[in-house]
């Protein structure tokens, strides 16, 4: 939980004096879309090794 925590401060800090709403909104939904893609990226990979994908 101390981690999540963490993860979320520094999330905070980086956009709290980013300057005009535009740019800080942009980087925001940015970051959420990366974090998606990411996810993603990483439930692909761990259904492929659930499943036995052959690695070749």
């Amino acid at each position: 939980m101390k981690t999540a925590l963490l993860i979320k401060e520094i999330y905070n800090d980086g956009f709290r004096n980013l300057g005009h709403f535009m740019v800080k909104e942009y980087f925001r939904v940015f970051a959420c879309f990366s974090f998606a893609m990411f996810a993603i990226v990483l439930y692909a990979f761990v259904f492929r090794l659930a499943t036995g994908f052959a690695f070749d």
